[in-house]
């Protein structure tokens, strides 16, 4: 199934030109991870927060040694690489990002985790595999950029077998609507990570109920996220002034540059309350 270039060109502008920043402020070689991390007690570090939002994931998706995963989004592997080594289960990632793609067959070489992972250039609301393939679909911070959030849910629905489960790391706006300067900042910030939009709560469940899901939970976690966004955002605000005497000599993109600026946007909003960060889960009946 052939990705429509055009409807994901700002989506894989946005990943093909902001890599070096994610490896330099955010990764590293061994987690090669495209989110936020999860604090609690058993992670206080960067790195180990990073590991333990794959962690709490699983837990929550009850992924089990032979589950077949699918990685809806899944950035530069890292998930799926998590789930091979610490629940020998069975991750098919998908990105319509090439680069992504490329990305992850190279990590996996390196890691010697050919064999127990693959990796497709698709997209994760029309999918190409057949009806009820998976044990549980996992998107980590990456349904954010589904324009419509029901077609994810319904996709997700199709490819689940019966008991599959469904588990998602979601930013949730607080309203719809939110007050027209509230709205502004808040998409201001989206636009810059190529969101169209995020959905309330109240849609996220709609989706899910539609879609013929049950046992929905949608769980504010941003208590434990809040210092992996402060983070973001303290990163960049450091290196705002760095960052445009570089895109005046044309050594970045613009949209390098408003990548940056909206990783300050982000935590900006949040501490206004436009949104929260979320954990999802989903059980097929």
């Amino acid at each position: 199934m052939a990705i429509d270039q055009k409807k994901f060109k700002d989506i894989i502008d946005y990943y093909d030109q902001t890599q070096f920043d994610y490896r330099v402020a955010w990764d590293n070689s061994e987690n090669p991870a495209v989110h936020f991390g999860y604090y609690d007690e058993q992670a206080s570090s960067h790195v180990d927060a990073l590991q333990n939002t794959n962690k709490v994931l699983a837990e929550l998706a009850k992924v089990k040694a032979g589950d077949r995963v699918l990685d809806a989004g899944c950035g530069k592997g890292g998930s799926c690489f998590w789930l091979v080594k610490n629940k020998q289960a069975v991750p098919t990632g998908i990105t319509p990002v090439a680069s992504q793609i490329e990305a992850c067959q190279k990590q996996a070489k390196t890691l010697q985790l050919t064999a127990q992972t693959s990796f497709v250039l698709a997209d994760f609301c029309q999918t190409p595999f057949e009806n009820e393939s998976f044990d549980v679909v996992w998107a980590c911070e990456s349904l954010c950029h589904a324009d419509q959030k029901a077609d994810f849910y319904q996709e997700a629905f199709r490819v689940l077998k019966p008991g599959g489960r469904l588990v998602i790391a979601e930013y949730i706006r607080k309203a719809r609507p939110l007050p027209p300067k509230d709205d502004q900042l808040l998409l201001a910030w989206l636009k810059t990570w190529a969101i169209k939009d995020i959905d309330t709560e109240a849609e996220h469940l709609q989706h899910a109920q539609r879609a013929g899901f049950q046992d929905i939970v949608i769980k504010d976690v941003t208590a434990n996220t809040r210092t992996s966004l402060r983070n973001l955002h303290n990163n960049s605000k450091n290196w705002r002034l760095f960052g445009k005497l570089m895109r005046l000599f044309r050594m970045r993109t613009q949209v390098q540059q408003d990548n940056q600026d909206g990783s300050i946007l982000q935590y900006q909003a949040l501490e206004k309350n436009l949104w929260f960060y979320s954990f999802i889960q989903a059980v097929k009946p």
